[in-house]
């Protein structure tokens, strides 16, 4: 009788454990057993349920009896779907954020993959005419098949091309039955021989001194793992460095990985390289549909796609040859993963290029304190970029004491003659408020009653626009109360000021020049952000109104003047990063004024002009705040000369959010006194969040500190079996979060 195999299978639960199955016989006979592990398996969990979980051991040993275990219902893949350098990385990670594997590697590979769908291209719908004759003039009437045969004409167009034309598969069916047009399926072009064609482009700037030390210094260790930190005030030419650094990797038949913060981002982005250089380009970002994301990972694994440009999830893409990973604005917050699996997508890069043995290039005018910290101590390569490219000057900044002044929806008057100067000379005005909607509160006129959240420590935002409040944190809306809930007043009055309102006293004020606003609420539509860019860098508009989405990398030359219109709440937050994100977005838009011939001005509204942060901005600059505030965290032993972990927990009921956390703090207090670290490992909680209560749960914290990074991991490794099988832990929702950066 053959012994029966019995394989471990990770699934995406939220639980630090594996489960084993196993292997039915008709399987065993046709899969090559040594190959079966990282392989994709279909089994039953919990009843009824099929789950999709890859296998990671073999033959385990164990402590039951085998005819208690469950079969596998399906073997997906042949052989293990991922490399194995991307395997080891993933394991890795598992353990570095205390996360279960079985979701770690669900995270790491693409929708359509998770589902159990095949590791190959996915054919796309197009449309082509057919054979039959068409009179267009009969077609008249209908005037959206009339435009669909008229766009299509002798093309093969797909359905998504089609729709962003405005012609729906409606119109697409109703001319399919006429017989006037058929589908085809048309799989995606591969071009592994890339490198046979490539060329590069003769029209490029010249180059800087210091650009051309940056990218010498790169191209000399590009052949084994190097991290750099190119350190490059706004507009200094970080992405001409990137192009130069990249030229060789891609000579050398290799893959480049380049990781951008923002969706937005990415297609001015990919517009640049493909102007440079002639080899496939790809994009993976969330905003791509499910086929869209495997097609860009199997581009990827097969080594058809020479660059791949993506957000934070881009990482995970497996290569068949990668040779240089890519940062750019490593210091976005964005790259850190808020919810499940905690990563930091910059660590992880690190990580990555390091298994790999390749380069690793970290951008930024305003370097995150954990990474400048490494390249001032020598851990990282420190490059400098201090110099504007080509003629720009670095632009003048002054404050605005708003204390006793009028304002008009934030609007100081001094602010105000300044944009009418220069929109006059026909530039363009960038005002930043991070602040969406109409007014952050509604409130009762006659008694001071605020319209506060159900669900939330917070009030409910006013959208004049769509006429409703809206919760900017559990997403919740409530129609406009007619009258105060405490006093029956129907006097309710919107207090502070956001981008709805300020645009529309923008129209007012300059009628003459168009205004634009971007944010969340008018960008939600596919396109509609580039759209927005394509207009402002053909001067469409002149009055640009904005949040962070206006901050980030955009080069508009055209803008002589950026004014931030209130950033006095960071002032005094109790987060100890608020200084440092405050730092880093007032140099951000700053960096978005005078990036041509043009000299640029910034303006920065505030009532504390005394402010020794904004003294220190204004006056020197991110580089000498940076370095000034990381003495202050060494003296204060926050990171990065210390290393921190969080235990979140939620539940609708405080007091089991709280006593959860208790019992956590007693177990992992026991095995610091076990291992004789309890002098060296700080507990601190448990602790309401910021926002104590969000969506209808109550939010508590266990903070864990030490000077020492392997004794949180090691401890929390040593806790995580008893933490699991706490009852208490089953009424509540809760979470590691390694090297957490927001504590709301």
């Amino acid at each position: 009788m053959t012994k029966p195999i019995i394989c471990r299978v990770a699934l995406a639960i939220p639980l630090h454990k594996q489960f084993d199955y196993l292997i039915p016989d008709y399987i065993a006979n046709v899969a090559n057993i040594e190959q079966l592990v990282g392989c994709r398996v279909r089994v039953p969990f919990g009843g009824k349920r099929q789950m999709i979980g890859v296998i990671c051991e073999l033959n385990p040993p164990l402590d039951y009896a085998i005819d208690k275990l469950k079969k596998v219902t399906q073997l997906i893949d042949n052989s293990p779907l991922l490399s194995e350098k991307l395997w080891s990385l993933l394991r890795w990670a598992a353990f570095y954020y205390q996360h279960p594997f079985g979701d770690v590697y669900q995270q790491a590979i693409p929708t359509a993959l998770r589902q159990g769908k095949e590791a190959t291209f996915k054919g796309s719908e197009h449309w082509l005419l057919t054979d039959k004759q068409v009179n267009l003039d009969e077609l008249k009437r209908a005037k959206k098949q009339h435009q669909a045969l008229t766009v299509l004409g002798d093309l093969c167009l797909s359905t998504s091309a089609l729709k962003n034309q405005g012609i729906t598969r409606v119109t697409l069916k109703a001319l399919q039955d006429k017989g006037i047009i058929s589908p085809v399926d048309k799989q995606p072009q591969t071009n592994i021989n890339w490198l046979e064609s490539f060329l590069e482009s003769d029209e490029k700037p010249i180059l800087t001194t210091e650009q051309a030390v940056a990218i010498t210094a790169v191209n000399q260790q590009n052949k084994t793992f190097n991290c750099f930190l190119l350190e490059g005030i706004t507009g200094s030419g970080k992405t001409e460095v990137y192009l130069n650094i990249i030229k060789p990797i891609l000579q050398q038949g290799k893959q480049v990985l380049l990781i951008v913060p923002e969706i937005g981002l990415t297609p001015q982005t990919v517009q640049r390289f493909q102007q440079r250089f002639n080899v496939p380009i790809y994009l993976k970002h969330s905003a791509l549909n499910a086929r869209e994301q495997l097609d860009t990972w199997c581009h990827a694994k097969i080594g058809s796609a020479a660059i791949v440009i993506g957000t934070r999830s881009a990482i995970f893409s497996d290569f068949k040859n990668l040779g240089l990973i890519i940062l750019d604005e490593e210091h976005d917050a964005s790259f850190k993963q808020q919810d499940g699996f905690r990563y930091h997508a910059r660590d992880f890069a690190i990580k990555r290029a390091h298994l790999e043995q390749i380069p690793i290039l970290l951008g930024s005018a305003t370097p995150a304190f954990e990474t400048l910290h490494n390249a001032l101590t020598g851990r990282y390569q420190h490059l400098h970029l201090t110099e504007r490219a080509g003629n720009a000057k670095p632009p003048s900044s002054s404050l605005i004491n708003l204390a006793g002044l009028p304002l008009k929806s934030g609007l100081s008057p001094q602010l105000i003659e300044l944009m009418g100067k220069h929109l006059e000379k026909g530039n363009q005005v960038i005002l930043f408020l991070n602040r969406r909607g109409y007014a952050p509160v509604l409130m009762c006129h006659e008694c001071g009653w605020l319209v506060k959240c159900g669900r939330c420590d917070a009030f409910y935002t006013y959208h004049k626009s769509a006429n409703y409040l809206h919760c900017h944190h559990c997403t919740s809306t409530l129609p406009i109360p007619q009258q105060c809930d405490e006093c029956g007043s129907t006097q309710l009055i919107s207090t502070g000021v956001g981008t709805e309102q300020l645009e529309e006293t923008l129209n007012q004020l300059f009628p003459q020049y168009s205004t634009v606003r971007i944010d969340r609420d008018n960008t939600r539509k596919k396109e509609s952000f580039n759209q927005y860019l394509t207009d402002i860098n053909n001067g469409t508009y002149k009055i640009l109104l904005g949040t962070q989405m206006l901050a980030k990398g955009h080069h508009f030359p055209d803008v002589t003047l950026v004014a931030l219109i209130d950033v006095d709440g960071a002032l005094f937050c109790n987060d100890y990063r608020a200084s440092e994100r405050l730092a880093q977005l007032f140099t951000q838009v700053s960096g978005r004024a005078g990036r041509a011939e043009k000299r640029g001005q910034v303006l920065l509204q505030t009532h504390h002009p005394e402010h020794s942060l904004l003294q220190e901005l204004v006056n020197s600059g991110y580089a000498e705040f940076s370095r000034h505030a990381l003495t202050e965290r060494k003296m204060a032993m926050l990171p990065p000369f210390s290393f921190q972990a969080l235990l979140r927990a939620e539940c609708e009921n405080a007091t089991l959010a709280e006593s959860f956390l208790g019992l956590c703090k007693q177990v992992i207090t026991q095995i610091t006194v076990l291992n004789k670290i309890d002098d060296r490992l700080f507990i601190l909680g448990p602790i309401p969040a910021s926002m104590e209560r969000r969506a209808g749960k109550y939010r508590f914290q266990l903070l864990l500190q030490a000077d020492n990074r392997a004794l949180i991991s090691k401890t929390l490794q040593q806790a995580l079996p008893s933490l699991d099988k706490l009852p208490e832990g089953r009424k509540v929702r809760w979470s590691i979060d390694v090297d957490p950066i927001d504590f709301v």
